[in-house]
């Protein structure tokens, strides 16, 4: 059976985001799928074939005001003609988010993503770990320290470049792509069995 084919597809106002898409896609990559990280404020035709032809997209996006911001709404709603044809129905799709503070209404942003994955008829996978860092022999190194279930949350405090994202929301982003290249491989084997009977 052929690997998986992920597809990045984000926004980055700043280079934070760009970090944490590297880091879904790497984990992709880790967990046996082709992997691509696309920033989707220059897309070109070819971009939108790798994203027709992926078998899952991964969305990500700044946190802005408490919603995406404008550069991946501006793509989202790019995706409308997709979107009446059912061009992504099927796949998976999953999402991140960051923004400067702990909280920063990220969960409306995942929220968004969410909704434009159901509009597209895709199938959402969640981040698949419990929240870090909630007890006191928690740290703030463990994955998933904001707690986030939806999909993954990072912070990136507001006055640092993007080489200075935290490193466990590098990896719960990472530990994101790998498990979006399972579910989505465990998917395709379904495909494989059930287009045999």
């Amino acid at each position: 059976m052929n690997r998986p084919a992920v597809v990045v597809a984000y926004h980055s106002g700043w280079g934070h985001t760009a970090v944490l898409a590297e880091a879904v896609a790497d984990g992709a990559r880790q967990a046996d799928a082709t992997a691509t990280a696309l920033a989707v404020d220059n897309i070109t035709e070819s971009d939108w074939a790798a994203l027709d032809g992926a078998d899952a997209i991964v969305f990500g996006t700044p946190t802005y005001m408490g919603n995406v911001s404008a550069g991946f709404q501006t793509f989202a709603e790019a995706t409308s003609g997709r979107c009446v044809q059912g061009s992504w129905q099927d796949k998976v799709a999953a999402g991140f988010t960051n923004s400067g503070s702990k909280s920063g209404d990220k969960l409306h942003a995942l929220t968004s993503l969410v909704v434009l994955a159901a509009q597209h008829h895709m199938h959402w996978v969640n981040l698949g770990l419990g929240p870090g860092w909630s007890s006191t022999t928690a740290s703030e190194e463990d994955l998933n320290r904001l707690g986030f279930f939806l999909g993954a949350g990072a912070q990136t405090d507001t006055d640092v470049g993007a080489d200075r994202m935290h490193d466990s929301d590098v990896r719960t982003c990472r530990q994101l792509g790998g498990r979006v290249a399972d579910v989505t491989a465990q998917l395709l084997a379904g495909r494989l069995v059930t287009s045999r009977r």
